[in-house]
């Protein structure tokens, strides 16, 4: 079974060195299929703060890009894919596990789940609200990402932000990912396609995103907030 690892400092925080690696990795991984989890005992812990409060207008649009790219290289690809949800999947850690086909996460009830983008005053990229909408169910969208709680698993597990929860994430994700290779294989890869072509993009959301999400994102204010939770680390 053919396994992705995100390692990376301050639990497996998102730089963009780290999220083009992800995208490197995944391209590597050629159509086979494939669990994604993270390195020690957490999955990620979103995006790397300490980058974050130093770039500029181009490193932000930089990162953005990133992130965009990595989503679509993980929601996009042809083979089946989990996500084994070790630890922590916060902001876009969350973000990285709904892009894979399915996600199981720990049950241990000391893990957090969730996208609290809203809470530390970022707005989603249209990508990433487009990917709520498409793998959360309705009725729990605006608790998702208005409400921009951290949660439990098993309140995870109840909102739709992962489909099982295991003692052993990776053991019961890689059984998962067997299951479904075991499906003809170009059926499966023209099938997600046809279900997932074009939904994490629509006419218009690059204006938004220059115009409306790059400058929030490339504040002072969302720097400030960005050290002042890194001074509670």
């Amino acid at each position: 079974m053919h396994r992705i690892v995100l390692s990376a400092p301050g639990k497996n925080a998102l730089s963009i060195a780290v999220l083009e690696k992800l995208r490197a990795d995944v391209e590597a991984a050629r159509g086979e299929p494939f669990v994604l989890t993270g390195a020690g005992d957490a999955f990620c812990a979103g995006l790397n703060l300490k980058e974050l409060a130093t770039l500029d207008r181009a490193g932000m649009r930089r990162l953005l890009s990133a992130l965009d790219l990595a989503m679509a290289a993980l929601f996009h690809y042809p083979a089946p894919t989990a996500a084994a949800v070790n630890g922590h999947a916060i902001a876009g850690g969350c973000v990285l596990a709904l892009c894979c086909d399915l996600a199981v996460a720990t049950a241990d009830p000391r893990a957090r789940i969730g996208l609290n983008e809203t809470a530390i005053g970022l707005p989603l990229p249209p990508s990433v609200a487009a990917l709520v909408r498409h793998r959360v169910p309705p009725g729990a969208w605006e608790r998702v990402v208005l409400g921009a709680g951290l949660h439990a698993p098993p309140e995870a597990l109840a909102l739709g932000l992962v489909e099982a929860l295991a003692d052993d994430p990776l053991a019961a994700a890689e059984g998962e990912v067997a299951r479904l290779a075991a499906h003809p294989r170009a059926a499966y890869a023209l099938n997600k396609r046809l279900l997932r072509e074009g939904a994490l993009a629509a006419p218009g959301w690059g204006r938004v995103l220059e115009e409306e999400i790059l400058p929030a994102w490339d504040s002072d204010e969302v720097r400030a907030r960005a050290r002042a939770l890194l001074g509670g680390r």
